[in-house]
């Protein structure tokens, strides 16, 4: 390769590069996205309500305690 090819291969990387970052500012980040809006949520109080009683009530199935059906005689 001659200095000039070299020289013009240089010049074309450096003007594509500028190219490519003018093109991709415009496409990838338009003003409107470049903001973003987060949920409110409600804030984390140590104060619970009490559990309705047609769920939560001294007849129901606790599931925490263990089951055993027949006999466990080989351990």
């Amino acid at each position: 390769m001659k200095q000039k090819d070299i020289a013009l291969i240089i010049v074309m990387v450096f003007i594509s590069a500028v190219l490519a970052l003018v093109v991709s500012k415009f496409v990838f980040s338009a003003p409107q996205n470049r903001e973003q809006k987060a949920e409110i949520v409600d804030e984390i109080t140590p104060d619970f309500s009490t559990p309705p009683t047609k769920y939560f009530n001294a007849q129901s199935v606790d599931p925490t305690q263990p089951i055993s059906i027949g006999t466990n005689d080989k351990q």
